[in-house]
């Protein structure tokens, strides 16, 4: 199972067990108007356990169907819809959903239609605040809104990090060439397609920067399976499985470099009216540097000896040293290493 997949059925088990928790509450608001002075009071059937038992069955099932065609379907389907777009969609399709499992309820039990249109608003409004956390937790970036919402990094902290700076070769030749509008739609689609194989390598979409896009990992999971350096090779092969769509669009197909080091950063909270998690330390400076000597060396990839010496790529990939290098703006020199895959014949 790809990060992708479990990522989604860990949203969806959010959902689920969101879902269960305001079916109970609204069993229980239920329970407290049927005991107030203005009420009639319960019907001779009625047991606070079986109301339980119908809101919770009643989320269930509308989290099983709902909550699975958010998270697999519309979200997927209708990434580049507005988020006004998707929440008035979804909300009016789950209303449906919902008043069909009540009418369904009402089939087997006595259900007034009051409580029945209640039941559909109710719900309505919870799909579309659900949506809507959807979209809001897919713009921040996986994980980074839940640490905004917990305040993970109200204090800033220290923590180890690998960082990738990918950037489009030729960028102002094709953004001449394509024009300010097509151009757009050009950087849009090259993101949305990279955004899998980062996501499958373990890594967390840090920054877009005009052309370029910084990746980064924990740690561990980069330096794991050498996914930090698999991530690069991932995009490539994508990119070219689906190249002839973007000679139908734009008449010229991607190519990119990067360059991959690891340090050190200090990660915190940054913002007031707009806030979000920023990453600072020498170590992203470092490799925006290392990325720009793949031009000067003509290499794909290129990543510090740091780095190098902690993954194993003696396998699956050639390594070259390219020597002790003065990178701009640094004092000291820094080896660096060339990478590329082994091909098999």
């Amino acid at each position: 199972m790809n990060r992708r997949t479990q990522y989604k059925l860990r949203q969806l088990g959010i959902i689920i067990i969101a879902w269960l928790i305001i079916g109970f509450i609204m069993a229980v608001y239920d329970h407290m108007i049927l005991y107030t002075n203005n009420s009639l009071g319960p019907s001779s059937d009625y047991t606070f356990l079986s109301s339980v038992i119908r809101n919770m069955f009643a989320a269930l099932v509308g989290a099983l169907l709902g909550g699975s065609l958010l998270v697999f379907f519309v979200n997927v389907k209708y990434q580049d819809k507005s988020y006004g777009y998707t929440v008035l969609a979804v909300m009016i399709s789950f209303v449906l959903i919902i008043l069909f499992i009540n009418v369904l309820f009402r089939i087997f039990s006595v259900q007034d239609t009051h409580r029945l249109f209640k039941n559909g608003l109710a719900w309505g409004i919870v799909v579309a605040v659900t949506q809507l956390l959807l979209q809001i937790n897919s713009k921040f970036g996986h994980g980074t809104f839940w640490n905004i919402v917990r305040g993970k990094y109200n204090t800033p902290r220290e923590e180890q990090r690998i960082f990738m700076f990918l950037d489009i070769n030729s960028s102002t030749t094709i953004a001449e060439q394509l024009g300010d509008q097509k151009y757009h739609e050009f950087l849009k689609d090259f993101f949305t397609d990279i955004t899998n194989p980062i996501l499958d390598n373990k890594g967390e979409i840090y920054q877009y920067a005009g052309d370029e896009v910084i990746v980064a990992w924990k740690y561990e999971d980069g330096i794991e399976n050498s996914m930090c350096v698999r991530c690069f090779f991932d995009i490539k092969t994508y990119i070219n499985n689906i190249k002839n769509k973007y000679l139908k669009r734009y008449g010229v197909v991607p190519t990119f470099k990067a360059g991959i080091h690891c340090g050190k950063v200090v990660a915190g909270e940054v913002g007031i009216i707009k806030r979000d998690i920023t990453y600072s330390g020498d170590v992203l400076n470092t490799t925006s540097r290392i990325q720009g000597m793949c031009k000067q060396y003509d290499e794909e990839v290129i990543a510090s000896s740091e780095l190098i010496n902690k993954l194993q790529l003696t396998s699956s990939y050639i390594v070259e040293t390219l020597g002790s290098i003065k990178l701009k703006g640094k004092e000291h020199e820094m080896l660096l290493s060339s990478v590329k895959p082994i091909i098999c014949s």
